[in-house]
């Protein structure tokens, strides 16, 4: 079974970088048809999916936030990360980690609640 668990501070300043890390067991992430994205739901609206970092390394951001957001991985710790730049109190939200493979969407991390405040 798949499990993930994200990682990472949970109060940001604004205008610094947000990074996450999710840690990834019970599969390699470099495992074929895998897709680690990264969620969020920001108090009181709906979930908003990121991006996403293939079992291949490629990557594809949500437009939306394409120019401030980067997905990467560390293949030999199993983890994947993301960095969110130029945070404002709009990226306050629970942050998840997640999984689909073959058009199916696995496990989730319980999430991460992140702050953003001075």
């Amino acid at each position: 079974q798949v499990q993930l668990q994200e990682s990472g501070p949970g109060l940001v300043k604004p205008s610094q970088t947000l990074s996450l890390t999710c840690t990834v067991s019970g599969d390699s992430i470099t495992t074929s048809y895998y897709g680690w994205s990264w969620i969020r739901q920001p108090p009181g609206k709906g979930l908003e999916w990121m991006g996403v970092i293939r079992y291949d390394g490629s990557t594809v951001y949500s437009p939306s936030l394409k120019s401030r957001t980067s997905i990467s991985r560390d293949t030999s710790k199993n983890q994947f990360s993301l960095q969110l730049s130029s945070v404002t109190p709009e990226d306050m939200a629970v942050y998840y980690c997640a999984y689909e493979r073959v058009g199916r969407w696995g496990s989730w991390g319980q999430g991460t609640q992140v702050t953003v405040s001075s």
